[in-house]
């Protein structure tokens, strides 16, 4: 019953911006990891952000700087804020939760930043 909504994705041009959102619903009683990895054909998942319960965030390396992820009001919701992005940033964009028992992954966002 758990389930993830992103939203947010599309195109845009080399140093511009977006913002991601994910929404999670279903019977959770608590989150203690959210944020969002990235995968691109033929390479590994890699991590962009998350954020703890206890708001503590951890930023992939190239990412650092240049992303932000905050937690919504009703703290089942996560913000990544995207700046300054790079064509080496195009990628499907993955929601992740973790409460506790298991992971749960959205089905994916296209952010691609091309001229």
């Amino acid at each position: 019953q758990v389930q993830l909504v992103e939203s947010g994705g599309g195109l845009v041009q080399p140093g511009g911006s977006l913002r991601l959102s994910c929404a999670a619903s279903g019977p959770i009683f608590r989150i203690y990891v959210m944020g969002w990895y990235r995968q691109t054909p033929g390479k590994q998942r890699e991590l962009v952000a998350t954020i703890a319960h206890t708001d503590r965030t951890n930023y992939g390396d190239s990412v650092k700087g240049r992303f932000t992820i905050s937690r919504e009001n009703d703290k089942q919701t996560v913000s990544l804020q995207m700046n300054s992005l790079k064509p080496e940033d195009t990628a499907v964009y993955y929601c992740y939760l973790n409460p506790g028992l298991r992971d749960y992954w959205g089905q994916g966002t296209q952010v691609t930043v091309s001229s």
